[in-house]
Order: C-alpha cells, then structure tokens, then sequence
C-alpha cells in the first residue's frame, strides 16, 4: 500500500488531532503517505478534493499537534447516501487522481453510514471518535434485539429494543470507551463542582444538562463531580419519586444539584428537550432543553408555597436554576487517557488497511488480564437487521434507578477508565500555560491559517 486518505466527519471532540497523529505516525513506520481530506465527506463531494499532504518525506507535518482538541482538517457533517449513485459515480475519478488505495474515516454511527458506500469503490476503516461514547455494543449479539413498528401514511417507523440481558460483564462491551469521551467527563465534572458551590451558597436547585443525545454515559461520567441526582435518558423519569428525593435533599442540604441528559425522557417515552423537534444532517434530533423543562416540571409540582415557607419570598421559579455546560464538552485540550488511545486507534486504522481489511471498526477493549487492548469488528456487526446503526445505551447493570447513580458495576466501569485518565503534563500545562504574559499581547494563532498554506486540489475539467 503506497498511499491512504484520512478525513474527520460529524461533530468535533478534544481527540480527533490526536486520532490523525496516531495514524501518519503509524502510516510514517510503513512508509505509506497519507492525504488529508478537507472538511469531511464535503471534501469528497467537491469536484476540486481540498487536500493535505500530512507526512510529506515520510515525516509528520508539525501543524499536526495530538495535544490541540478539534481536528486541523476540519469537520462537517455531510454525508453520503448510498442512494446518491450518480454522486458515487463522480467520487470514482476523484479517488483515482488521489490515487488512494484506502480511506481511513474518523468519527461516529453517522460517518460509518457515509463510509458505507465508499467502501464499495475501495478500502474503507472507521477510527472511532464521539463524546457521547454511543458507538459499540454492551454484547456481541446486542443488534438482534432491536425491533420495529412500522408506520402508515408516511410515518417514520419506531425502533424499540426487546428484553435484553439482566447483566453485563465489562469484558463484554464491544469498543470499551470512544476518544473524547474521558475529556468530556473532565470537563463536566469541573463544570459541576463550580456550580455546586453557587447553589450551596444560594440556597438554590441547580438542574445542569450535559450533552450525550440518546446515550447516558455523559452524565453517568457525571457521577465524579458528586451530583446529587443523576438522570439518563435510558430510564424514563418516575416524577413521584423525583419529587420526593428532591424535597428530601432540599430539606436536608438547602440545595440540590441535578446532572440531566439532554436526551432524558418522561414516562411516557417522550423527550423532555425535544417538544419542538428539529434534526441535524445525520437525522438526530437537536434537543432544545432539557434542564428547562424540567425545571419547569419541579416548579409546577412544588410551587411557591413550598420555597417561600423555607425562604420568605422565594419562588418556584427563582429557587430552580438551570445551566448547560454545552459545547465546552467538545473542544480543548484532550486528557492523557484520550490521546494516548486515540493515538493507538488511529494506527490501528492504518493497520486494519494494511491488512486488507474493508468496511471494519478500529475497537478499544478491555478485560482484566490484558486491561486496554487494540481490536477490530466488521463495521456491519453493529448494524440491525434493517442495517440500521443504534446509539449504545447505558445497561441498565451500570445504574441504580432508585438512588439516581451509578450501580456497583458503572462505577467500576467509570473507575477502569478514568481512575488515572489524566497525565502530570496536563497539569503542569494549566500551570505554566493558562496565565502565560505572552498571551496578553499575542493573538490565537489559528490553526486553519496554516493548514490553508498546504492545501492542494486536483484539476477539474
């Protein structure tokens, strides 16, 4: 293999540079070059390919920094349809005049169904990337227990998930934890514990949404920054019992902290943060608030009686506040155990391609004699019997619905990976760098500035 294309799609997240460093490293040993596709799939999809030479000579550009979140090839989430045929077709030359030989995609469920049909033209891999760590599986054979109901005059059809394992082992789980995740987890936790002290001092509930969509694994990470209450949008909300551990809490504390996914549900299924939906270009739902509406939830169900006995003129409305930590969840600087494994996974994609492997996932497992290891699975076992890529959810094993956190099991699984998730130089970088005098008189640096002086195109007709 002489030469491979790697682009980054969807959403961005603190790993992706690192995910890229790891494979022209690894592409460098081979001595295979590597070119960076421009803005994704949108890259491709332009007739001229925007491209960057990343390891010119066989050595990594140094724009290329595994410590420096987001991506230098930039992201965008669009995607290909495996029915746009005639745009297939016109992908065929503009491979050929890269003359690649293997595509390596970096991103999620989304960049693995834009992949797809890519993967009938040439060589195609998936390195893994997404906060919300929603893509693998809690068990091999966990696709088969989807189902569906279709729908009549037009209507989408619903997919619901049929009894599934009462348990999970840790060695079961199929991509253990997907880069991005950990430095999520980071900044959520630190996000918590400084709102945490506001509300203690004020006297107030605090409700903070954290990001994941349909996944809880954000805020069941959450659980290290000691919230009170927990809820994920796999377990659909028991207001009662909300009320009731909220006023016992209040009662006790004279504050409560509440970490809420933004995908959470009531008990009837539906989204609290979605009452108007809209949907982003891979067809997800962009939640419009959570934390709002169950604040509003909680006003309604306690009233201004019940602050205003407690406080005198305290409302409902001003004893509840809401905050979204939001997209400070994506960016920054990745922790240690992030760039080490992104770095590990992005070589593992050059390998897989080497190998001659097609369509298939690069995979981070875990088990207790081997601990972190690399892995691959074919890219179709994740998928239904529709062919339909589902969000992996929390197992109902890795939370306590009673006590609003995570069970024996979650916390072990959150212990595994993030007990020593952040490296001395990430410290000593806040240290020596966050107040540095020179950034008083030097503007951001931009990365785009640089990689727009490397950037080639092919000659269209």
């Amino acid at each position: 293999m002489r030469r491979i294309g790697i682009l980054t799609a969807g959403g961005d997240t603190p790993a992706l540079n690192a995910t890229i460093f790891g494979a022209v490293e690894r592409a460098n040993a081979l001595r295979i070059e590597v070119v960076g596709i421009i803005r994704g799939f949108a890259g491709i999809v332009d007739p001229r390919v925007p491209h960057v030479r990343l390891n010119p000579l066989f050595t990594t550009i140094p724009e290329l920094d595994p410590t420096k979140g987001g991506t230098l090839l930039g992201a965008s989430r669009t995607y290909i349809d495996p029915d746009q045929v005639d745009l297939i077709g016109e992908m065929t030359p503009r491979i050929q005049a890269l003359e690649l030989e293997g595509l390596i995609c970096i991103g999620g469920d989304g960049t693995i169904n834009g992949m797809q049909p890519l993967s009938e033209l040439f060589p195609c891999v998936l390195a893994p990337k997404t906060i919300d760590n929603d893509l693998g599986l809690n068990y091999i054979d966990e696709p088969n227990e989807w189902a569906r109901e279709e729908h009549h005059a037009g209507g989408k059809a619903t997919y619901f998930k049929t009894p599934q394992r009462e348990s999970i082992e840790l060695e079961d789980i199929i991509n253990f934890a997907t880069p991005g995740y950990a430095t999520a987890v980071f900044v959520v936790t630190q996000g918590i514990e400084r709102i945490r002290t506001t509300a203690e001092s004020h006297r107030r509930i605090a409700i903070i949404e954290v990001m994941g969509r349909d996944s809880g694994y954000i805020p069941l990470g959450s659980a290290y920054g000691q919230p009170d209450i927990v809820l994920l949008p796999e377990f659909p909300l028991d207001m009662d019992h909300l009320e009731e551990r909220v006023a016992t809490l209040y009662d006790l504390q004279k504050h409560v902290v509440i970490v809420v996914g933004e995908g959470v549900r009531d008990s009837e299924g539906r989204q609290l943060g979605a009452a108007t939906k809209s949907y982003d270009p891979a067809g997800n739902v962009i939640y419009s608030g959570a934390a709002e509406e169950l604040k509003r939830l909680l006003a309604a169900r306690f009233g201004d009686d019940y602050f205003g006995s407690r406080r005198q003129h305290e409302s409902a409305d001003s004893a509840i506040f809401t905050r979204k930590v939001g997209h400070t969840q994506r960016g920054g600087r990745p922790i240690l155990f992030d760039r080490f494994y992104a770095t590990q996974l992005g070589g593992k994609a050059v390998d897989l391609l080497q190998q001659g492997q097609n369509n298939s996932v690069a995979t981070l497992q875990w088990s207790k004699t081997n601990g972190f290891y690399l892995d691959s699975i074919p890219a179709n076992k994740l998928r239904d019997r529709w062919k339909r890529i589902h969000p992996r959810h929390v197992h109902p094993s890795l939370y306590d619905a009673k006590r609003f956190q995570p069970s024996r099991l979650g916390k072990e699984y959150l212990m595994t990976m993030l007990t020593n998730a952040i490296g001395a130089d990430d410290i000593e970088v806040i240290r020596s760098d966050l107040f540095s005098p020179g950034k008083l008189s030097t503007r951001y640096q931009s990365i785009n500035i640089d990689i727009q002086r490397r950037i080639e195109t092919i000659k269209t007709k």
